[in-house]
């Protein structure tokens, strides 16, 4: 006899490791089936989230075959929205009830390793909770650390990922992902370089401009690191000696990278919103907090607009063509908060 219909384990899974799969082996003998949700799908290619979603369910599913275990196993994907928890949980819980009836016994299967894991266990009362230690001390964000290095020596690794999950990473090394992560990584370690010396880590302040106009979001390309070739907001830094205010810095930066041919007049009267973001990991330089603003344009012809300074090349987006794998940073969730999506 089982002790449960159904276990469930969330995870981000980047990559899959020893430790995944001895969770998945303990939930195959304690459960009927195993749902497995691969979290941070449909994000950009960065350090933190190096492969997609339909890659890391191929690892898993490389894992989840060589266990063979006896109880099904369904793997999903689900996104992140870190600025609406409750929308993340809604979509877990709607992934948990394609498989399962209302009076199945369900739990979720986990390791309290830290407090942001912690707040999505508990997010679920309606479920039991089954706790497994500490499996091994090295987790994903060593083995990224490892990994994303030139020279990578992958025998550090065989110790701590499943032999599948090794030939996946190891043929991967030739990918032009790999090597762009890669120089992300060496740029953002540079960047925090600067500030290293001081008595405490500094809070950058930056300002993004939203503008619509005729069901359109005004998009540049990145042309440097972070991000390079990634879609964004125009948007940038405070400049803490000549910006008056953080309207003023939207301002300056929307017309230093796009050349918009509107007004500053009728820009400042179009703001129809504003709204701070400031999630802690929102940016790989730094704690870095964002004031956007909503710039609702007259709906009509779609004004003239060039990509200059940081940014390789300005947009106009149709808003239902936007992709947030290919977004900066957390530029897509800010943009769906702002237009209420």
């Amino acid at each position: 006899m089982t002790k449960y219909d159904t276990l469930v384990l969330i995870g981000r899974f980047q990559p899959v490791h020893n430790a995944h799969a001895e969770i998945i082996r303990r939930a195959s003998q304690l459960a009927k089936q195993i749902i497995v949700i691969v979290g941070s799908a449909k994000q950009p290619r960065t350090y933190k989230n190096p492969w997609t979603g339909h890659e890391r369910r191929l690892m898993l599913q490389n894992v989840c075959d060589s266990i063979k275990a006896d109880c099904a196993i369904r793997i999903e994907e689900n996104t992140d929205t870190i600025y609406n928890n409750p929308a993340w949980a809604v979509r877990v819980q709607a992934i948990v009830a394609k498989y399962t009836k209302s009076t199945d016994n369900i739990a979720i299967i986990g390791h309290k390793k830290d407090s942001t894991t912690a707040e999505y266990l508990n997010m679920f009362p309606q479920w039991g909770y089954e706790e497994v230690e500490l499996i091994q001390p090295l987790n994903a964000t060593n083995i990224r650390d490892l990994y994303f290095r030139r020279n990578a020596n992958m025998n550090f690794l065989a110790s701590v990922i499943p032999s599948s999950v090794r030939q996946w990473l190891e043929g991967w090394q030739v990918s032009p992902d790999y090597e762009q992560i890669i120089r992300e990584r060496e740029f953002v370690e540079m960047y925090k370089k600067q500030y290293s010396s001081l008595p405490y880590a500094p809070v950058f302040v930056t300002t993004d401009a939203v503008v619509i106009c005729s069901g359109h979001v005004l998009m540049i390309r990145r042309r440097s690191e972070p991000g390079k070739g990634m879609w964004a907001m125009p948007g940038g830094f405070l400049n803490a000696a000549t910006d008056r205010s953080v309207q003023d810095a939207m301002i300056r930066e929307l017309r230093e990278e796009t050349g918009i041919k509107v007004p500053g007049p009728v820009l400042i009267g179009s703001i129809n919103k504003v709204q701070v973001f400031d999630a802690i990991d929102r940016s790989a330089r730094g704690r870095t907090i964002t004031h956007a603003f909503r710039i609702d344009l007259p709906n009509g012809e779609l004004p003239k607009v060039k990509g200059m300074d940081d940014a390789e090349k300005a947009q106009w987006v149709p808003i239902a063509e936007l992709d947030s794998a290919v977004c900066f940073e957390d530029h897509y969730e800010i943009i769906q908060t702002m237009l209420g999506a």
